[in-house]
């Protein structure tokens, strides 16, 4: 539901609405997600979604998986995203730039600073969906896990960083679902295999200096909290891609915690009607304020 049902309730009326509110946001009545454009290529959108009641409402910036390529796209994080509104929190799922299975092109820079792009455009969807940018979480699965943990860390690049962004925006939290941590590593790659080299434009031999801001693994300490939920029946990304990587993350002195969900395979962890979700919903809510 849009959030000016919320905004008019809550102790204002339409003339007390934020400038930004456009007049088509003003006259809509959405019965499902919006889908919101952070820039001009035909990837650059996202599906907000925003809870009704008074905000301002913390948000959930959803990264899909998918070995980063256009095999799938932000469709696997759409029912996580109705679960969540439900719950009380805003959800901004978001599509990217990808890379083709077995083509010749990769994700560097694109990939990243779409990414970027599209967690920093929260800053202008604020003021009119009435958002809470103090606690901006990602929540990411698979490759998208990977994607979420280093948007965690991305204001710690240097500015002179290809992939940094002017400007990002300060994550209060990262949640990585069955995530791929360590994407130098081909264990923790598990059936990614050989695509994080297609993702980067070569191996960590060949471009070491990319892998050293893009793995999250190279990336510790970051400095925000981070919530790991990994299946043990994932035969897809090991578990012990968040194990090792728990473990690197803590000795460099992060808040890191993770969650087995035993039993769980590698879509449990993204799916409400699983009944392993229950788990999953509690740990991705407790980075949150409480509702």
């Amino acid at each position: 539901m849009l959030a000016l049902a919320g905004l008019v309730g809550c102790g204002g009326g339409p003339d007390d609405l934020p400038e930004a509110l456009t007049e088509e946001a003003k006259n809509a009545v959405v019965a499902g997600p919006m889908l919101i454009s952070y820039g001009p290529e035909p990837d650059q959108f996202g599906e907000l979604r925003v809870p009704s009641g008074c905000g301002p409402h913390p948000v959930a910036v959803l990264i899909h998986g998918g070995c980063w390529t256009t095999v799938f796209g932000l469709e696997l994080m759409s029912d996580m995203g109705e679960d969540l509104v439900s719950e009380g929190i805003a959800t901004w799922n978001i599509e990217f730039h990808r890379i083709t299975y077995g083509g010749s092109d990769d994700g560097h820079p694109e990939t990243f600073l779409d990414v970027g792009a599209a967690i920093d455009e929260l800053r202008a969807l604020a003021p009119v969906y009435d958002l809470d940018l103090d606690h901006v979480a990602a929540v990411g699965h698979s490759a998208g896990g990977h994607l979420g943990i280093w948007a965690a860390a991305r204001p710690n690049l240097p500015t002179s960083s290809s992939i940094r962004g002017a400007d990002p925006l300060p994550l209060s939290a990262a949640v990585s679902l069955a995530g791929v941590l360590d994407i130098a590593d081909p264990v923790a790659r598990g059936a990614c295999g050989t695509l994080a080299d297609q993702l980067l434009g070569g191996t960590p031999a060949d471009v070491p200096e990319r892998y050293a801001e893009a793995n999250p693994s190279e990336l510790v300490p970051i400095g925000v909290r981070q919530v790991l939920v990994h299946g043990t029946a994932d035969e897809i990304i090991p578990l012990s891609s968040s194990e090792n990587y728990r473990d690197h993350a803590h000795a460099a002195g992060d808040q890191v915690s993770l969650k087995k969900v035993h039993g769980a395979d590698h879509f449990d962890v993204i799916t409400p009607a699983s009944l392993k979700w229950p788990q999953v919903r509690a740990r991705i809510l407790s980075v949150f304020p409480q509702q």
